[in-house]
């Protein structure tokens, strides 16, 4: 089942109007539509907003899977 958060349309809505200069969003499981192509929308990951570029690959696919949560571990030299 296909799901969008209802905020976030609306959001997308009102940057095509002029309304607001970016979009930040943290719903994460939300699905990417063909509306949200060529948009950088910045997503929450637990602890800061990440910009994700939509592109038409991503048609389909949840938000959160474009915004890693966790970072590898860094070895010192």
């Amino acid at each position: 089942m296909k799901f969008c958060d209802f905020k976030l349309l609306k959001k997308i809505n009102n940057y095509y109007e002029g309304k607001i200069k970016f979009i930040k969003t943290w719903s994460r499981s939300s699905t990417i539509l063909p509306k949200f192509v060529g948009l950088t929308i910045f997503v929450h990951n637990g602890k800061k907003h990440i910009p994700v570029y939509v592109s038409e690959n991503m048609i389909g696919y949840k938000i959160g899977e474009f915004s890693h949560t966790k970072i590898s571990p860094k070895h010192k030299k």
